[in-house]
């Protein structure tokens, strides 16, 4: 399965000159399907490979848990995976780290009343800082992931990488990265870009690999069932407090038993009766106000973003500068336009978006569809 032309594609996707036996690539595995084959793809192609998978939470729970990555299940599945394909692998202790850098800061945003996105944070920090550090640490030239984007060399030699969307546009999972800085990028490869899901298995059951038919993660890591609720309530028991439901006028419609029951744009569960469906338009968690109100109160044409990480060519000025942006990784990129306002990043989407929630990300592009280059982004702030 593991034929000529794949191999030199890897080689390819790796970049860097020499002997591959001589150059190493850590490569980071969860145990699953993904970042099983990418290992066996840079094994293959002759590279000197080392396996590492991070332990983020406790045994204990992860070991009853299944459809969630990093689990108990899934580090062993990564040590068998990488006997079987005969590269070294370390598991390292990353508990401590992840519950500070990306537990605690999903737990204070969703009490700021935002609806935050944890695997951005954990590529962010834990993922593409710490352990390429240790991957540096190791003399390795590159560390490798199972991701679905590609990264491709600038013209000109100047050692600079761009990130680009996969081939498969199912599997694009390029929003969850916008956050990986130049340097990062420059250091990082994903040899899946060009493969579709299909074919990533396919090579896995040619290699007699026991991940093949194993099912994708779904929930959050560290959220038993996708429950955000008890695991806020766990940490941060405040988050129970009552508070009220009101319209857009201010008129109180009912009760609520805590905000971390409700995010932007959410229309079931709200408790409440109305002539008219009624959406979540705004969360005050200061007064622990959940604003309800019609679609089209949803609708934002400006969306602020912080934290914004820009990777395009030209520097962010007052002069818009077009661009295709994307607020859910469900949805499409559309065309819109990005500037400063203020000395802050603001981006104009000319159609307007619906449900453009805090705490959420805002990720740029040059275009849409598959090969398209990933300018960057930020998170979405307040209006």
């Amino acid at each position: 399965m593991i034929g000529q032309a794949l191999i030199d594609s890897v080689r390819e996707t790796v970049g860097i000159a020499g002997d591959p036996s001589a150059i190493r690539v850590v490569c980071a595995m969860s145990g699953g399907v993904d970042s099983t084959v990418t290992a066996a793809l840079l094994k293959h192609a002759g590279f000197d490979v080392v396996g590492i998978t991070l332990q983020l939470y406790d045994h204990g729970e992860a070991v009853r848990r299944k459809g969630a990555c990093c689990a108990g299940q899934d580090i062993h599945d990564a040590r068998r995976a990488a006997a079987a394909l005969d590269i070294p692998h370390y598991v390292l202790d990353f508990e401590s780290r992840f519950k500070e850098a990306v537990i605690d800061e999903f737990v204070t945003s969703y009490l700021a009343g935002e609806t935050p996105i944890p695997c951005v944070t954990c590529n962010r920090t834990v993922k593409f800082a710490d352990l390429l550090e240790r991957s540096r640490a190791l003399d390795a030239a590159a560390l490798a992931t199972g991701h679905y984007v590609e990264s491709r060399a600038r013209p000109g030699g100047s050692g600079r990488r761009d990130m680009f969307t996969p081939a498969d546009l199912a599997r694009d999972q390029s929003y969850f990265l916008f956050a990986t800085t130049q340097t990062q990028l420059d250091y990082l490869r994903f040899p899946l870009g060009a493969l579709g899901k299909a074919e990533t298995r396919a090579i896995a059951a040619s290699l007699g690999l026991g991940v093949a038919d194993k099912p994708d993660s779904q929930d959050i890591c560290f959220v038993p069932e996708g429950r955000y609720a008890d695991l806020i309530l766990k940490l941060r028991p405040e988050g129970a407090e009552p508070g009220e439901i009101v319209d857009m006028a201010g008129q109180v419609l009912g009760p609520h038993d805590g905000i971390i029951h409700y995010t932007i744009g959410q229309r079931r569960g709200l408790g409440i009766a109305g002539g008219e469906p009624l959406y979540v338009v705004r969360i005050e968690a200061a007064s622990r106000r959940v604003i309800v109100g019609p679609r089209a109160a949803l609708k934002q044409t400006d969306i602020r973003v912080s934290g914004l990480n820009w990777l395009g060519d030209l520097p962010l000025g007052e002069e818009p500068q077009p661009v295709h942006a994307r607020i859910r990784s469900a949805r499409p990129p559309v065309p819109a336009e990005i500037r400063l306002a203020d000395g802050a990043p603001v981006v104009t989407i000319s159609g307007g978006e619906y449900g453009v929630s805090p705490g959420q990300a805002c990720v740029l592009y040059a275009g849409e569809g598959a090969g398209q280059r990933v300018l960057g982004g930020g998170f979405i702030a307040r209006a």
